[in-house]
């Protein structure tokens, strides 16, 4: 059973690295581009105010949140981006306090559901665990568009094992994003942790294979950088067609970064 105060920890530790680089940014920096079309510093930290925000909801409220959901079904592509459009136009002093808010009312609230709650999701609905880690992949995955955005290398955590599980787990997920049918082969996964360690998943037999270092296959999963950009070995056809595909997160196909955009 997943331990909910660790992964809570790491969830805070993560926003608390994401909000020590822009804490003493100014106006004018809040507007720069990020990597992401379109967004700016200030659209990536909407999105996570907005988006932690609502997740406190459905871990408190399901009636609320489903009046949300009803709400955002007539524009199911573009309510996400609506909405950090939305509240990217706050004072960034205004936004930066309410993501400072909101994120420490959510851990709040997964704290209080009773273990073996699903929580109602815009996906499938999902227990206060897999909330978490989804939030602090989130973070970790913005926090990386603000990095670039700002020339700032991050240095790898322990807590890239949240967002690696994450990234194993949406495999299938992956295919039925991209309209195709998962195979049926079990892949192994085999990371080197930023201490040196192995963290892995899957038969240690397996034909279909991934391996490198674990903030490279997070950066894969989370489509930060292209295939190309990675120290990743991959053996089987599979795994290279997973990892053309993946994606840690909820919503439509990304599109992703292109080859050699960071050199």
């Amino acid at each position: 059973m997943a331990d909910l105060e660790a992964l809570l920890a790491d969830f805070t530790a993560e926003c608390d690295d994401l909000d020590r680089l822009i804490a003493d940014l100014d106006a004018a920096e809040w507007q720069r581009d990020t990597p992401a079309p379109g967004w700016t510093i200030a659209h990536q930290i909407a999105h996570l105010t907005w988006t932690d925000r609502v997740a406190a909801i459905a871990a408190t409220d399901t009636v609320a949140f489903d009046a949300l959901v009803r709400a955002a079904l007539p524009k199911a592509l573009t309510f996400v981006d609506e909405a950090a459009e939305e509240e990217a136009r706050t004072p960034a002093p205004e936004l930066l306090a309410a993501w400072r808010r909101d994120r420490a009312v959510l851990v709040e609230a997964l704290r209080t559901v009773p273990a073996g709650t699903k929580l109602p999701w815009f996906g499938p609905p999902m227990s206060a665990a897999s909330m978490v880690t989804a939030r602090l992949m989130e973070t970790w995955a913005h926090g990386q568009d603000v990095a670039d955005a700002l020339g700032v290398t991050r240095v790898p955590t322990a807590r890239l094992k949240n967002v690696a599980h994450l990234g194993v787990r949406t495999r299938n997920f992956a295919y039925l994003t991209h309209g195709r049918t998962a195979p049926d082969a079990e892949f192994r996964i085999e990371l080197t942790a930023p201490d040196g360690s192995a963290w892995t998943w899957g038969p240690a037999d397996a034909a279909q294979r991934i391996s490198g270092p674990a903030v490279d296959f997070c950066l894969a999963v989370t489509q930060r950088r292209h295939l190309d950009d990675l120290s990743l070995q991959v053996e089987g056809a599979q795994a290279l067609e997973w990892l053309g595909l993946a994606q840690a997160f909820a919503g439509p196909p990304g599109v992703g970064r292109t080859a050699g955009q960071f050199h």
